[in-house]
């Protein structure tokens, strides 16, 4: 067994205002990707017309505010809509946490769309560019996961299991390490690899549905499940059920894509 870190849940505090740890890992997951998006639009092989430096700062605004509204509303309806109904003014206590990656997804997709169409951009090419700079955010946020000692673990007696503060006097799976390294860095590492490799257009945000699924799915095996749900489906949780999701729409994706990409060779022959 190792001993978790414990660590202060902010960096600073002043009266009653505290510099959390999870704040700062979402703005350097904001800022990482910004700068991985602005570096491919300088020495990238794609190039897209109409993107400046002011509408690159744009979409990142719309981005964000459909980040953050689409993870709280996630998590309310995923995974503790009955609460939410019965106390409606705590959809708003978002410091007392609860956010979805899959309703983040979700949002950010959905201002994506209208993003591309009010500034008429094409929105497969600007999914290939962003998608591969959102793993790091990823990493980050599984860190202030980790550092806030929450959404830890199954009990585990592997000799690298560690007692959460929050997860009684057993050794738990460190699980939030598990998804910062497959879902921030291998995740990151293939789709960077692959972004300029690949030619049809809108692949690499179905590559992305169909790894961070099943990574996350996996992952979910030694995941502590969500205590006001549990298991949702037979062994399943709801993590488990949304990536499944995510899965089949990233094959399905991919499908079109490429059919849609053999089309216009076809038509342009």
């Amino acid at each position: 067994m190792i001993p978790y870190p414990h660590f202060k849940p902010y960096i600073v505090k002043i009266g009653p205002l505290e510099f959390r740890w999870y704040g700062l890992m979402y703005v350097l997951g904001f800022v990482t990707s910004y700068l991985l998006f602005q570096y491919q639009v300088k020495h990238g092989k794609r190039k897209i017309e109409n993107l400046t430096h002011q509408v690159v700062e744009n979409l990142y605004f719309w981005a964000i505010l459909a980040l953050v509204l689409g993870a709280r509303i996630g998590y309310v309806i995923f995974y503790n809509l009955p609460y939410y109904l019965q106390n409606p003014l705590k959809i708003f206590a978002v410091w007392e946490g609860g956010m979805s990656f899959h309703g983040g997804l979700i949002g950010v997709v959905i201002a994506g769309v209208l993003f591309c169409r009010k500034y008429k951009l094409d929105f497969w090419r600007i999914t290939d560019m962003f998608v591969p700079t959102a793993p790091p955010g990823l990493f980050f946020g599984r860190m202030g996961n980790f550092i806030n000692g929450e959404l830890f673990g199954r009990p585990s007696n592997l000799p690298w299991a560690m007692v959460f503060p929050e997860g009684g006097n057993v050794p738990r799976h460190p699980s939030e390490l598990y998804e910062g390294f497959l879902e921030g860095i291998v995740l990151f590492t293939v789709l960077w690899i692959i972004k300029d490799r690949i030619k049809t257009r809108g692949l690499v945000l179905a590559i992305f549905l169909v790894l961070y699924g099943l990574f996350r799915f996996l992952v979910e095996f030694t995941r502590q499940p969500d205590p006001q749900l549990g298991y949702v489906l037979g062994p399943f949780t709801m993590g488990q059920i949304l990536s499944s999701v995510m899965m089949l729409a990233g094959v399905l994706l991919g499908l079109w894509r490429l059919a849609a990409e053999r089309k216009a060779v076809r038509a342009g022959a």
